[in-house]
């Protein structure tokens, strides 16, 4: 095929990113680890927030979304395209990204491949979140674990959610899970819930974000959060785990592991 001789490139990963105002460096770090994870092969970054893609285009800063990005990478003419999904759970925005991708890959030449969600396979969750509860938990001091949640109760990839709710509440004695704007919201629950921690003895408490980046939502929600909570506990956002300001999980060893692990296997798959 004539086109397909305008291919002359091997492979491209783009990260598929969701995007932040105030935790953007994250998102860049990240490129870079996959870039020397995966030497030799070009990466790009995408984002499909619209709010962030504005704020950044005001900064001058011309990042894109992803059929955008997709639409250049081909046109540079690689053969090979791995789509990584840098979101948490399998719900809307990585089914999006789905759609995308096999939108594309029905005029597009090139052989591009998806991953999955971060937190999709039982056995790697399982670890990062156990992972994760070993490292915030400190003796005397409740965990309240907030999950953004999504706003619907038929959406695919809500296993997901429901299964890390259901893990982090049995692996630890005092950890408590609701979510922001999913199932038991805080703001529906707050009164059962400050009633449970105080039939169970809690004295002092701590909010961990499930927050892949701490974007507006850790700066307005769960500082809130925090501040109510404060009138009955002594309350904190958990302290961040590097030298960040504000803690995200997408800097968390187990979760960067499976970004790379979900990336290496999509290229094996392209041969």
């Amino acid at each position: 095929m004539k086109r397909y001789r305008h291919h002359t490139r091997d492979k491209a990963i783009v990260l598929a990113c969701f995007g932040s105002v105030i935790e953007q460096q994250m998102y860049l770090d990240l490129k870079a680890e996959v870039e020397a994870k995966f030497e030799g092969v070009d990466v790009f970054l995408s984002f499909s927030s619209r709010m962030v893609l504005k704020n950044l285009q005001q900064r001058g800063l011309p990042y894109k979304n992803l059929p955008q990005v997709l639409a250049d990478v081909d046109m540079l003419g690689y053969r090979n395209i791995v789509v990584a999904s840098i979101n948490l759970f399998p719900t809307d925005e990585h089914m999006v990204l789905g759609r995308i991708v096999s939108g594309f890959s029905h005029f597009s030449l090139a052989n591009i491949r998806a991953t999955k969600a971060i937190l999709h396979k039982t056995k790697e969750s399982s670890l990062a979140l156990k992972a994760l509860d070993d490292a915030v938990t400190q003796e005397g001091v409740a965990n309240l674990y907030v999950i953004h949640g999504v706003p619907v109760l038929d959406l695919a990839g809500l296993s997901a959610v429901e299964y890390t709710e259901a893990f982090l509440s049995r692996v630890g004695v005092q950890n408590y899970t609701c979510s922001l704007e999913g199932a038991f919201p805080y703001y529906a629950i707050k009164e059962r819930l400050i009633e449970q921690m105080k039939r169970e003895g809690v004295k002092r408490l701590q909010i961990v974000p499930l927050l892949l980046v701490s974007g507006n939502h850790y700066r307005k929600d769960m500082i809130e959060i925090t501040q109510e909570l404060g009138e009955e506990f002594e309350t904190q956002i958990v302290p961040t785990q590097t030298q960040s300001e504000r803690f995200n999980l997408i800097e968390l060893e187990r979760i960067r592991a499976i970004i790379m692990q979900n990336i290496t296997e999509e290229i094996v798959k392209l041969g």
